[in-house]
């Protein structure tokens, strides 16, 4: 595995039409909605989760490509594990800081997710916590979204006495069409740090960078609609540290509705331009 030696920014533009991209539950799921502005959001959590299943199926159990937070799995069980892997360690016993240390360095090694966005593991067998490299921003739309709500009719029963009985309503709540845009950090100071890098490599960065343009190819369905990946531009800078502030080189991606597309229902009706990058700077679209 090779070391990081680059800080990286990047912009991602990722559209939905006619689907909920990321659903609110304290608002009944509606697609997360800016009350000030009417602009869609989505979490960075959101779109972790959909990286996380893009490697494990990818990956699926591959050694140091592990999936710590998914479904169907507690997360102290991973702790136990990391506690019986190593032999200086314990199980069940107040670890020292040092031990905690070896833990933790176990878990970044074996669990892709953990040295990429970091975890707090101190709960059951204590595996401290990590400050992961990578960072994403909430998403926001591009323009103001509708949560539209569409009345379906189920047809199918689940108890036979229920045949003849009138056709239970339901609902779905979707976006007709949306333009999103999320920004995220790279820092290769917290990958490669002596006491507390994650060890997150150059081939972990390429399948990350895989992950954002493919993850929404395998996770389709009724609910989140046609979701596909855009445009991916990558800032490289030629340093650990950075050649320029992320928020310059952010403004450098300009996204602008054609004055023809009133309101926006395709990503065609949108024009991308991206400025020329300051000294140090590199710039990768893909």
């Amino acid at each position: 595995m090779s070391a990081i030696n680059n800080r990286y920014e990047f912009v991602l533009l990722y559209d939905v039409e006619n689907g909920n991209p990321n659903g609110d539950p304290d608002a009944g799921n509606m697609p997360r909605i800016d009350p000030e502005t009417g602009h869609g959001i989505v979490t960075d959590v959101c779109l972790k989760r959909k990286v996380r299943n893009y490697v494990e199926l990818v990956k699926g159990d591959a050694t140091g490509y592990r999936i710590h937070i998914k479904e169907g799995t507690a997360l102290n069980q991973n702790h136990v594990e990391a506690y019986e892997s190593v032999e200086e360690l314990t199980p069940g016993k107040k670890a020292k800081p040092d031990e905690v240390d070896l833990a933790r360095k176990w878990m970044c090694a074996n669990f892709f997710d953990v040295r990429t966005f970091g975890a707090v593991m101190s709960t059951g067998d204590n595996c401290g916590q990590v400050r992961g490299p990578i960072q994403i921003n909430f998403s926001s739309s591009i323009d103001p979204i509708i949560q539209q709500e569409v009345t379906i009719t189920r047809q199918a029963v689940t108890r036979i006495e229920d045949i003849e009985k009138e056709r239970t309503m339901g609902r779905k709540h979707i976006v007709p069409y949306g333009l999103y845009r999320a920004e995220g950090y790279v820092s290769a100071k917290l990958a490669n740090g002596e006491k507390k890098g994650t060890g997150f490599s150059e081939e972990d960065l390429e399948i990350f960078w895989d992950a954002l343009v493919n993850m929404f190819e395998h996770d389709h369905s009724a609910a989140r609609g046609k979701m596909a990946t855009r445009k991916l531009v990558i800032f490289k800078h030629d340093s650990e540290l950075g050649n320029a502030r992320s928020h310059e080189l952010f403004e450098l991606v300009a996204v602008e509705k054609k004055p023809e597309a009133n309101p926006p229902r395709s990503f065609s009706d949108y024009e991308i331009s991206v400025g020329a990058a300051p000294a140090g700077v590199t710039i990768i679209e893909k």
